[in-house]
C-alpha cells in the first residue's frame, strides 16, 4: 500500500470518529451536520489549489490540495458516499479515453 493510501485509510477513520462529535470543539464534526457549508469549504480549497498550481509553487499545491482532500472527505462522508462507490465508478472508466467518457456523459 502506498504512503498516501495509508494515510487517507486513516483520515477516513478520523473523519468517521468525529461523525456526533461536539461541534463546538471538532471542526470535522462542524462539517459533518453542515453539508452545505463543507461543500462550500471543498470549493473554497478547490480554487486555492487551482491559484497553487497555475502559480507553479509545489509547496503550495501539496498543502491545499491535503485541504483538499481532507474537505472532499467530509463531504463524502456527509452524503453518505463511501470510497468504495467512487472507486466503482472509477474502475467503471478504466481503459476508456477521457474525452470518449466525457462524450458519454447525458448533458
Amino acid at each position: 500500500m502506498s504512503r498516501f493510501a495509508e494515510v487517507l485509510e486513516r483520515l477516513v477513520s478520523t473523519i468517521e470518529s468525529r461523525r456526533g462529535g461536539d461541534r463546538s470543539t471538532s471542526y470535522t464534526a462542524k462539517l459533518l451536520t453542515d453539508p452545505s457549508l463543507a461543500a462550500k469549504k471543498l470549493g473554497e480549497e478547490a480554487v486555492e489549489a487551482v491559484i497553487a498550481a497555475t502559480q507553479g509553487d509545489k509547496d503550495a499545491l501539496a498543502a491545499e490540495s491535503a485541504d483538499l482532500i481532507y474537505h472532499w472527505l467530509v463531504v463524502l462522508a456527509a452524503a453518505g458516499v463511501s470510497l468504495d462507490e467512487v472507486a466503482a465508478k472509477l474502475a467503471a472508466r478504466e481503459g476508456t479515453s477521457g474525452l470518449a467518457e466525457k462524450a458519454s456523459r447525458k448533458p
